[in-house]
């Protein structure tokens, strides 16, 4: 299946059963991740349950769902079904004549989810002075050509795409700029896909147009507007095909701009025409602030002492990383066994060493 994917999601779009088949495809395959994530919720149970057993309990265990016996015998169901639903849509592709590309590319099966530009602002900690920052550099006077770029820069998690969006939503930038648009890039810098893109955001109409039309369609409408483009989420490092998209952009009016949110540096630098704005991340006020929102109602922290003293060490371990602080907050919501944030604060995870293009958590 693996070899004959990239042909059925080219094809998709003109084959309904063909979509049918992917859209098979994907849930056996988010059935197969949950049944990982039960196994992982498991053994974190049986943590839980190693420091807090007493004999009573140990009855009502070994009757409940969490007996290991029962468990084990679910599991091995499940794992079965999923194994014959493989086998039965690997089958069908034969219907579909697929073409076999074996080609080193990636499948977008499981990139992040596509972005976009809404974010309810009371939502947000702690981001008050990098938003103000990067608006103050959208409103500078351009000395680098009619369109400059600002990117983004730092690991997943920071907030990049946040901040984005609450620039993007500003009323300032709002009155500043004619013409905003969002696109939603990750791995596949295609230009042609980039230009439909942006050339949609742009007129709200998705058009089935060549590359030709739509690079004229893109510049006519852009031609003496000053816009913003946000390109959030940018992994490319090709620069002929950043060079390709830029110069279909430079038609706009003087004061244009684009911003790049991206977790690489070398990415910013091709990119970049006044320098990267890089993320830190959140002071451990504003993790603790965020975790006690996410994960208490408000003023119910002060019912749970031991529980906040514990989630501040928890909090600790996060590095300043919102989404880590956001998963744990979202795991730990309506907790109130002091053993299970516990396990998660002593929990094996935090001894693996962080990756710069990433967190831990996803």
């Amino acid at each position: 299946m693996k070899a004959v994917l990239l042909d059925a999601e080219e094809k998709q779009e003109s084959d309904h059963r063909l979509n049918h088949w992917l859209g098979q495809l994907k849930d056996v395959l988010n059935d197969a991740e949950n049944v990982l994530d039960e196994f992982q919720y498991q053994i974190l149970q049986k943590e839980v349950m190693k420091r807090c057993r007493s004999t009573r309990k140990k009855v009502g265990y070994f009757f409940s769902g969490s007996n290991p016996l029962v468990f084990h015998f679910e599991m091995a169901r499940k794992i079965k079904g999923i194994r014959e639903r493989v086998d039965d849509i690997s089958d069908i592709k034969a219907e579909f004549n697929l073409t076999a590309q074996l080609e080193d590319r990636k499948t977008t099966m499981y990139r992040r989810d596509m972005t976009h530009s809404f974010i309810p602002s009371q939502n947000v900690i702690g981001r008050d002075d990098d938003t103000k920052k990067i608006i103050n550099l959208l409103m500078q006077h351009d000395v680098y050509g009619n369109v400059s770029v600002i990117p983004i820069v730092g690991i997943g998690g920071l907030g990049k795409t946040t901040i984005a969006k609450l620039v993007y939503n500003d009323e300032q930038v709002v009155r500043q700029f004619q013409l905003k648009m969002w696109v939603c890039v990750l791995e596949d810098f295609d230009v042609k896909r980039l230009i439909t893109e942006i050339h949609k955001s742009a007129v709200g109409i998705d058009e089935n147009l060549s590359i030709d039309q739509l690079q004229m369609r893109l510049r006519v409408h852009i031609k003496d507007m000053k816009f913003l483009l946000v390109l959030d989420d940018v992994l490319n490092e090709d620069h002929t095909k950043w060079i390709e998209l830029k110069n279909l952009l430079l038609g706009g009016c003087n004061g244009s701009k684009i911003i790049v949110t991206t977790r690489n540096n070398s990415v910013a630098t091709i990119m970049s025409t006044v320098g990267s704005y890089n993320l830190d991340g959140l002071s451990q006020k504003d993790c603790l602030s965020l975790f006690v929102k996410l994960v208490f109602k408000e003023g119910e922290e002060e019912q749970y002492p031991n529980l906040l003293e514990i989630g501040k060490e928890i909090v600790k371990k996060c590095t300043g990383v919102p989404l880590v602080v956001n998963t744990l907050a979202c795991l730990l919501n309506s907790k109130v066994d002091e053993h299970e944030w516990i396990s998660i604060r002593d929990n094996e995870i935090w001894n693996l060493n962080q990756k710069e293009s990433g967190i831990l958590l996803h």
